[in-house]
């Protein structure tokens, strides 16, 4: 019987159940893809990440990433709970305060600051493109609009890897009450080969910029409770139109009360126009997992 060193985390979260879920299995090495699959449709988290040793010099550890369903390329609370699970269990350790993940984006650098449990960790995402702008009055999108009161950017389908379309929002008041039409965001996204609708708004909050919301329309329908990636497509979008909050470019979201957590994620778009999406990370579970055949 071979034991697996396992543990989960909460993401994006300064307690346990207030971020968002993650399973690593921290020595990955002899599981090919279809067990890897398993294990992932098994936790039935929105991500499960294997670590491997790295391949490509200069890496500090190896990740791929899976969702109930399939492989994901990258996204950004694995990217940073795996960061925070390597540290923990000693298999890598911060040089010139940057980790450097390799997977299937590429190597990327993940940057470390502070010690215990107010150490925060955020990953340099992939580039990511507006596709288009469009109109509130697209046929695509009216449906999934409908009865939101709108901001003054226009709606754009964003791409970091994964196509969000992202929609302003009039207050943080009219975000918290949206109703998603479940049926419209469904279609939206299958229609535009996205994943939904990325609604945000500004607040008044002493403690966040923005709130936001992620209503994921395929292949299931939810509501994420805190994507890095989405956020990090939203970074880049304002920073396209000149509308980041500051002149350093950084600012801090809310995300996912309305399903029953409490994320913060910190956002960045340093000088070089490249997007830092990250957090503080909660050990929950540490343990064992065996998978026989």
């Amino acid at each position: 019987m071979t034991l697996r060193h396992y543990v989960q985390l909460d993401v994006f979260a300064d307690r346990p159940g207030a971020g968002n879920p993650l399973a690593v299995v921290l020595d990955a090495e002899g599981l090919d893809d279809a067990t890897m699959q398993a294990i992932a449709r098994w936790t039935r988290l929105p991500e499960t990440t294997f670590v491997f040793p790295p391949t490509q010099p200069g890496a500090s550890y190896r990740v791929r990433m899976f969702s109930p369903r399939r492989e994901v390329p990258f996204a950004g609370h694995p990217s940073v709970g795996t960061a925070h699970a390597v540290m923990e269990a000693g298999l890598a350790a911060p040089k010139d305060g940057l980790l450097w993940q390799e997977g299937i984006a590429g190597v990327l650098p993940l940057r470390v600051v502070g010690e215990g449990p107010s150490r925060s960790i955020a990953v340099r995402t992939p580039r990511a493109r507006a596709v288009e702008v469009a109109s509130a009055a697209d046929p695509r999108l009216a449906p999934a609009l409908h009865g939101l009161a709108l901001g003054a950017l226009p709606p754009a389908l964003m791409d970091g890897g994964r196509r969000w379309w992202l929609a302003e929002l009039a207050n943080e008041s009219a975000l918290r009450t949206a109703t998603p039409d479940w049926t419209a965001i469904s279609a939206l996204a299958q229609a535009t080969d996205s994943m939904g609708l990325f609604v945000y708004a500004r607040s008044d909050d002493p403690v966040y910029y923005y709130a936001v919301r992620a209503f994921v329309g395929a292949p299931a329908q939810f509501e994420d409770a805190a994507s890095g990636a989405a956020n990090a497509t939203l970074a880049a979008w304002l920073a396209n139109q000149g509308a980041l909050p500051n002149a350093e470019g950084r600012y801090r979201v809310s995300q996912g009360r309305e399903v029953g957590h409490d994320a913060i994620i910190d956002l960045h778009v340093d000088a070089e126009g490249e997007v830092w999406s990250g957090g503080r990370v909660c050990d929950v579970v540490s343990g064992h997992i065996t998978w026989e055949h």
